[in-house]
């Protein structure tokens, strides 16, 4: 199965060649009041036409879809829809239905149906692009994993093979396993998986600061320490202990660093202005024993300037990896002891630069 946060919307796209508007199939009732939707899951070898429900005869608690192309990977795996049934209408092409360890080749005009529970799969068959209406019953939540596999494609998440990489297969098998879910390994081993790869995710997750503090002094002359880093160890002490850049800032220049914190260990790392607006925003990339972006804002006030900084940052010295999972509270509370020295040390440095 697969996942992303949920209630995601995604924006139609025509509608592919050979698939109509409206429902061909008697069985879909009177002309819907909207038109169907098309979700792109390319990454699966198919493209989803979500068909609108029909008059009102028409089975408000079923959903029927169609797909189209040849599916791959995920979708045509061994799987089991706990509470639903699944029908299948062959509208062109062929496909490969396996139910009961039997083997069915369903050709155009041909139907079948899975009961609800039973493990089957099924696959593309013959040669070229097939196209398959689908419907269950009753919808559950198919719909919405429909959108969800379109929105990974969307964002890359899937292998070339059609599957999905770690996380997204862990979210997803948490998100909708209850309604349609692998057949193997047993669902309570998919869930311990699951648990497991969110688990380790969020120990070495990125780290996201947002710090805010007022200083006396007009924008500019915030704006113009904050932008030379060669300042910085002549203010952020005992934090900075040396910057070397190849000449005043500009957007893509670079200067390393030299710091440490609050801990027993040194960082090395290499910044790159990526973006400059006097007076106003800061923003850098940065690699080395740090790899991530800032971004400083300043905004004036009636008594001087507001500064806002945002660092987004992972660890990628061998010993901060380490220490990541077990020291997130203690790496969050040395960030916030060096945020104190620049606090401590700007605005003093900059009344003395005034009075100079």
């Amino acid at each position: 199965m697969t996942a992303t946060p949920t209630g995601l919307n995604t924006t139609a796209t025509p509608i592919p060649p050979g698939i109509s508007a409206t429902p061909t199939s008697p069985s879909m009732g009177a002309t819907p009041s909207h038109p169907a939707e098309v979700l792109d899951i390319s990454a699966l070898g198919a493209q989803v036409v979500l068909r609108p429900a029909g008059g009102a005869a028409a089975d408000q608690t079923d959903l029927t879809y169609d797909v189209t192309g040849r599916p791959r990977g995920l979708v045509a795996q061994p799987h089991v829809h706990t509470d639903q049934v699944e029908r299948f209408e062959v509208l062109s092409g062929e496909m490969r239905l396996v139910l009961n360890r039997r083997r069915h080749v369903l050709r155009a005009g041909d139907r079948m149906e899975v009961p609800a529970g039973q493990p089957h799969r099924q696959l593309a068959s013959g040669a070229g692009d097939g196209h398959v209406r689908v419907t269950v019953s009753p919808a559950g939540r198919t719909e919405e994993f429909l959108r969800r596999l379109a929105a990974l494609s969307r964002e890359r998440q899937f292998t070339r093979q059609g599957f999905p990489k770690p996380l997204a297969a862990a979210r997803l098998i948490l998100d909708f396993a209850d309604t349609g879910h692998a057949t193997f390994p047993p669902l309570p081993v998919q869930r311990l998986i699951a648990n497991a790869v969110l688990a380790l995710a969020e120990m070495w997750r990125e780290y996201a600061f947002v710090d805010e503090w007022d200083v006396a002094a007009p924008a500019a002359a915030v704006f113009e320490a904050l932008a030379d880093g060669r300042t910085y160890p002549e203010w952020w002490r005992p934090v900075y202990l040396d910057v070397q850049a190849d000449g005043p800032p500009a957007v893509g220049s670079v200067s390393h660093q030299h710091f440490k914190g609050r801990l027993p260990y040194h960082l090395r790392t290499r910044s790159r202005i990526t973006r400059l607006e006097p007076d106003r925003v800061i923003a850098a990339d940065v690699d080395g024993d740090l790899r991530g972006h800032g971004v400083w804002t300043l905004t004036p006030t009636a008594t001087g300037t507001h500064i806002r900084f945002e660092w987004t940052v992972h660890a990628d010295r061998r010993l901060l990896r380490v220490l990541t999972p077990f020291m997130r509270s203690a790496l969050r509370a040395n960030h916030n002891w060096a945020i104190a020295r620049a606090i401590d040390g700007l605005e003093p440095y900059l009344v003395s630069r005034t009075q100079a």
